[in-house]
């Protein structure tokens, strides 16, 4: 549960800074950007491995770029469910998705180097 929420503040730090630099990420309050960011681990969990393993071969194709594509779907349909939580069109979800990620992966590699010692 710790890890979850862990997570949800990343994830909400993320989309914060994505609302910051990316034109057409948006949301109304800081109560929506944390339900954003739970209801966007929620999608992750449930809704993103089917459609990782749905377009499997479009992602070995691109090489594994069509992930983009994928996580900005599940930014967008984040947005979709969620009135405060606003992206504009793919580019936004793209530009979304790669601060968000970018950002989970920085948060992780610490966390990761806590559990070592």
């Amino acid at each position: 549960m710790l890890r979850f929420i862990i997570q949800a503040v990343v994830t909400a730090l993320g989309l914060w800074l994505a609302a910051q630099i990316v034109p057409g990420v948006d949301f109304t309050s800081t109560g929506s950007l944390v339900a954003a960011a739970v209801l966007l681990g929620l999608v992750n969990a449930i809704v993103r491995p089917i459609m990782v393993i749905l377009t499997l071969p479009l992602t070995i194709v691109t090489l594994g770029l069509f992930l983009l594509v994928v996580n900005a779907a599940m930014i967008g349909l984040t947005a979709w469910f969620l009135g405060g939580f606003v992206v504009d069109g793919l580019w936004a979800g793209i530009g979304a998705a790669i601060i968000t990620g970018l950002l989970s992966w920085v948060a992780g590699a610490f966390s990761s180097g806590e559990r070592s010692r």
